[in-house]
């Protein structure tokens, strides 16, 4: 029993933390999970408080700001989250020699490379939602403490608000939809990047400082080539039909390309990444309650 490392999951009830719930622990480790509601990220008391009572080894941070466009009015509360959260999770886990893994998005690049980024590119924010997560990846490295920043893409599952539920619910109302051809990047499903997570806290003793690594599923679609395969592999008969950006109405603007390379986390990790289809397959199975053939 004392070989055994404790887990912080914050953000337990968004995606990536009910993934995580969800998926097979090693057997030498305790997960604890939290949300809101246990552990409010923007209160230093309430970190400090639930860090002295866990005693973590690791802190895998999934609370975010995600809502891009509505980012743009609330700012202060985007940065609140993004940022000055990360900044006091960071210092905390510097003091206290706790590891931090921490998740940003692609949405740091602006996306005119044309070229899939890898984890040293420039970084340059379109939107608020960006501009703050870039801001906590910062905040992090500054504090000095150990631990890895996972860049990711088009986060999607079987559970919570995301494309696929949507494109799902639209294409069994309505007859047609339009949806953008001309943004181009991976979609990652969840419980894909919740695996590569657990390898990482498996393998990460060398790791000193913050390391950046990129994560999404391979391949590359369109948001209308998604949109597309997701009604095709649900059945549903739904007339999609691709628009520019320009003819979408959005509050904040997004790259329009914005595929990562994953060569950096494949090496380090040994990681064998699943094609994008192939795990949009696994999801619509899951949605619709099908066996999945894992």
């Amino acid at each position: 029993m004392a070989n055994i490392k404790t887990v912080l999951v914050t953000g337990a009830k968004g995606q990536l933390g009910m993934a995580l719930q969800n998926e097979i622990k090693p057997s030498n480790y305790r997960f604890v999970f939290t949300d809101i509601d246990e552990l409010n990220v923007t209160s230093e008391k309430s970190i400090i408080q639930n860090i002295e009572t866990i005693k973590p080894d690791f802190i895998i941070n999934c609370s975010a700001f995600t809502a891009v466009d509505k980012a743009e009015e609330e700012n202060d509360q985007a940065a609140l989250i993004n940022d000055t959260a990360v900044a006091m999770i960071s210092d905390i886990c510097y003091q206290k020699s706790i590891f931090l893994i921490h998740i940003s998005t692609d949405y740091v690049f602006d996306g005119r490379n044309f070229q899939p980024y890898v984890e040293s590119d420039s970084t340059n924010p379109l939107s608020v939602y960006g501009l703050t997560k870039l801001s906590g990846e910062k905040s992090m490295i500054l504090s000095g403490c150990n631990g890895v920043i996972i860049r990711t893409s088009w986060l999607y599952s079987s559970t919570g608000s995301n494309f696929v539920k949507t494109i799902l619910k639209l294409a069994n109302e309505r007859e047609y939809l339009t949806v953008v051809s001309d943004q181009i990047g991976t979609p990652t499903y969840v419980v894909d990047l919740a695996k590569a997570i657990i390898k990482i806290i498996t393998n990460c003793s060398e790791i000193n400082g913050v390391d950046t690594y990129h994560y999404s599923n391979e391949g590359v679609c369109s948001w209308y080539d998604f949109a597309k395969q997701i009604a095709s592999l649900a059945n549903i008969n739904c007339n999609i039909m691709p628009i520019k950006s320009s003819d979408y109405t959005a509050k904040a603007q997004r790259p329009f390309y914005s595929v990562l390379d994953k060569t950096k986390i494949k090496t380090d990790f040994e990681l064998v990444i699943p094609y994008w289809l192939e795990s949009l397959k696994t999801c619509i199975n899951i949605i619709n309650g099908q066996p999945t053939g894992k």
